[in-house]
């Protein structure tokens, strides 16, 4: 089973860190007591497993009965020209 799961992994290669960038995921990852590489998939992965805003917002236009965008922008706007 381990096999399978190393022969399903892809690899990933960023280029152009800025180096401050680099140090504190370093020292981030040193404080978490893991390599960088392990710590930047940590990261990765949990960036990945939530949705993005995008995501969030197709859902939710998806669902019935619900105020458009344009419907909210306008009420937003409509309260901020009372004050």
């Amino acid at each position: 089973m381990q096999d399978a799961i190393l022969t399903s992994m892809k690899s990933l290669q960023v280029r152009n860190v800025p180096e401050p960038t680099h140090n504190v995921l370093r020292q981030r990852a040193a404080a978490a007591g893991m390599s960088l590489s392990d710590y930047v998939l940590a990261e990765l992965e949990r960036i990945a497993s939530r949705p993005s805003v995008a995501e969030v917002l197709r859902r939710a236009e998806a669902r019935s009965g619900g105020a458009s965008h344009e419907a909210i922008v306008a009420a937003v706007r409509a309260g901020r020209d009372r004050d």
